[in-house]
């Protein structure tokens, strides 16, 4: 195989004892490819950020909720955030046990809730009409809050979740209601936490959020645990060098803030983060293949079988991933062109990366996105009733393992019924 573009990858030797155009060929295209030796060095690295001893890692199952994700993330210590039953539903057959798992409600129904409740779970509520909701469902039963801190961060404003224009938490001006709710329904406040946004790579903002978070707490007693949130941010323009988020001043900063905090409140709570992205992102690749290649107006188009139904972070996000290139012949690349990547979606938004410089690519080559562990197979779907890629993992001895099955069209036809 001859590598084009590849130096991510190649550095980690990410597939194994396979090369990518082998697991095309015995997978189908497009195809996710996740790299568990990258998956547990993430983990590794959230479970030691602090020396603190009551430190919880929850990894966020929304980045991604493959089974055998959740089973090897669970191996390696870590709890795990929920924001739906199905998410519970999987976590529970993955291994994780009702107390590891957090589940993060937003704007659900009493039946939703119920399902929560009755599978034992700790339950977040994040606005004071749910609360006094969960209150008449459960009256007497343990809760923790959901607290906006004011502060909010991210890379679009789509996914930024605290501050002034966000939907989620309760804002600290209804905490006499909170503790009027609490009080009238019996129950017990067990934790507070908070979500700033996803993806930052200046800690600054996280650790502001964190000082708001600890502020609001001082104002309850005998709380249990605290969730600080997430957001950790990786390096998506791997390929211009980008500097990764300092995680090690990171956790020296948190570690500092638990211990003097626990000390004041008299009582050695369990602190929590919240990383999904940082766990998951860089330890999957998605693989397509590239099937046409035209100008229209002066503009080139590289057109391959990744449309927006299998990766929707550049169309929903403008969100950047690094692209490789591989070749199965020893064909050269002789210039770098200015392309649009483009999918096989009947819509014009239909892009992966717009402008983008690379080495010529000629048709049947394939193309790598990088860092697509996070949030690429979870959102996508069957738009255009295509079918959604397999799933697979290169494991710690460089095996390939399929994981998920590609859809067929048979499945297309399974939620239905016919008469």
């Amino acid at each position: 195989m001859y590598w084009i573009y590849s130096k991510y990858t190649k550095e980690n030797n990410f597939y194994g004892k396979s090369t990518p155009i082998e697991l095309i060929k015995k997978y189908g295209s497009p195809l996710y490819v996740y790299n568990e030796k990258i998956l547990r060095n993430r983990c590794k690295e959230m479970k030691n950020l602090v020396s603190y001893p009551h430190f919880i890692v929850n990894y966020s199952a929304k980045a991604n909720s493959n089974l055998k994700f959740l089973k090897i993330i669970k191996n390696e210590g870590l709890h795990v955030d929920a924001m739906s039953p199905g998410e519970i539903f999987i976590e529970l057959k993955a291994g994780f046990t009702p107390k590891m798992i957090f589940y993060i409600s937003n704007n659900v129904s009493a039946d939703e809730m119920k399902f929560a409740i009755d599978a034992g779970v700790n339950i977040s509520i994040d606005s004071i009409s749910q609360l006094e909701l969960y209150g008449k469902i459960n009256s007497g039963g343990k809760v923790a809050l959901r607290f906006n801190p004011g502060i909010g961060a991210g890379h679009n404003a789509k996914v930024v979740t605290g501050g002034k224009k966000t939907k989620f938490g309760i804002d600290t001006a209804f905490i006499p209601k909170v503790k009027s709710l609490l009080n009238q329904y019996n129950l017990k406040l067990i934790g507070i936490n908070q979500h700033i946004g996803s993806l930052f790579m200046d800690s600054t903002p996280y650790i502001e959020s964190v000082k708001n978070i600890l502020s609001v707490a001082e104002q309850f007693e005998d709380l249990e645990f605290i969730d600080f949130g997430g957001g950790f941010g990786i390096p998506y323009y791997k390929q211009d060098y980008e500097v990764r988020l300092n995680i090690k001043a990171l956790g020296e900063e948190l570690n500092e803030i638990m211990h003097s905090w626990a000390n004041n409140y008299g009582k050695w709570v369990t602190f929590k983060v919240e990383p999904g992205r940082y766990i998951s992102a860089e330890c999957g690749v998605l693989l397509g293949t590239v099937n046409a290649i035209k100008t229209n107006s002066k503009t080139r188009y590289v057109g391959t079988d990744i449309g927006f139904n299998v990766i929707e972070r550049p169309v929903l996000y403008e969100s950047h991933h690094d692209i490789e290139i591989y070749r199965e012949s020893e064909k050269a690349s002789d210039k770098i062109e200015e392309v649009n990547l483009v999918g096989n979606i009947c819509e014009s938004g239909d892009i992966i990366a717009k402008g983008r410089f690379l080495p010529e690519i000629f048709e049947d080559d394939i193309i790598g996105i990088l860092d697509a562990g996070a949030y690429g197979h979870v959102m996508s779907s069957n738009y255009n009733s295509r079918l959604r890629p397999a799933e697979v993992f290169i494991d710690m001895d460089g095996n390939d393992i399929l994981t998920r099955r590609r859809d067929t069209l048979d499945d297309l036809l399974k939620v239905y019924k016919i008469n």
